[in-house]
């Protein structure tokens, strides 16, 4: 239905280009190999290290609590996010003319985009729970209970796909007229109203704000409670509950890290001046890194999660 949507706005406005071309990555023949077998590795070894965390927590008991269950959704987040630039840019090495058609340019902007604020939204809830954890130890199991926690996933999916659903119909509204190249290996937000044969300021700062707020604002709260977890962490007489407590959100911080310095590179500092293959650099980083990263960090600093995936893996090989 939204593909046919777009469709039909292709043809509503006068736009004359039906499909846009990625470049992608430059070299020759060779290159090409490589680099279609490095993210071919990483995006097998993304999909089957989160499809493992998701499979723990399904499978293990001991994992059916707020936390790891906040863990899975996440893994499962991250294949989809991966998913929605990965193979299409794998496709593009081999093909000659390294073509996406207009819909289909739109929807992996509007998939992308959408799967991105989600996991802002979910990196939120993760904090939330872990300050409940640590600062409210006494309350945490009668205010994030099962129900809540699964109600506060759904939100976070819910409010992720529709954060974007208006912008991206207002990006197709612009008039396309050629060129049609795309410097990058996927349909992002400078480069296609960049395309754009009239200037479209309105739309252009609609898209930047939205971009903006929701980063800085979900960046905002995950440090507001971790700089209230960290007064409180302190504030553990034994060396053995601060380490502890530590451990339970090291790993949790450091994907946030991670992930919100690739998106504030790229959508809140100015990057239409810096080079094409900087961007690519930088949206690599937040898109195929840090799910490629999320199995290890989060089975290597966890204990449980690292006994339950063992288990896993032994079903499996079985």
């Amino acid at each position: 239905v939204f593909s046919a949507a777009l469709g039909f706005m292709n043809n509503s406005v006068k736009s004359t280009v039906t499909e846009f071309v990625l470049l992608g990555f430059p070299g020759g023949q060779e290159m090409q190999i490589f680099l279609f077998s490095l993210f071919f590795g990483v995006y097998i070894f993304t999909m089957m290290g989160n499809g493992t965390i998701v499979c723990a927590v399904r499978w293990d008991q001991r994992l059916h609590t707020p936390m790891y269950i906040l863990l899975g959704n996440f893994a499962f987040l991250e294949i989809w996010y991966i998913s929605s630039t990965v193979p299409g840019m794998l496709a593009n090495f081999f093909s000659e003319t390294k073509t996406i058609s207009f819909a289909g340019c739109f929807l992996q902007f509007y998939f992308f985009t959408s799967l991105a604020t989600t996991e802002t939204y979910l990196l939120c809830v993760m904090a939330y729970d872990r300050y409940l954890a640590i600062c409210r130890p006494l309350h945490y199991p009668t205010i994030m209970t099962l129900r809540l926690c699964y109600i506060l996933m759904f939100l976070c999916w819910v409010f992720g796909f529709l954060s974007y659903s208006v912008s991206t119909v207002q990006l197709t509204q612009l008039s396309f007229c050629g060129p049609n190249i795309i410097d990058h290996f996927m349909c992002d937000m400078d480069p296609l109203i960049s395309l754009s044969c009239a200037p479209a300021p309105i739309t252009e700062i609609v898209l930047y704000i939205l971009s903006s707020l929701n980063i800085i604002l979900t960046l905002l709260y995950i440090l507001g409670s971790y700089t209230l977890l960290l007064i409180a962490v302190l504030k553990v007489p034994s060396a053995a509950g601060r380490q502890k407590a530590f451990s339970t959100c090291g790993s949790h911080l450091t994907v946030v890290c991670l992930f919100f310095g690739g998106l504030l590179a790229m959508y809140v500092s100015p990057t239409s001046e810096n080079p094409a293959e900087l961007q690519k650099i930088i949206t690599l980083f937040y898109s195929v890194v840090t799910p490629f990263l999320n199995p290890l960090i989060y089975s290597l600093r966890n204990k449980e999660m690292k006994a339950a995936l063992k288990k896993v893996l032994r079903i499996e090989a079985a």
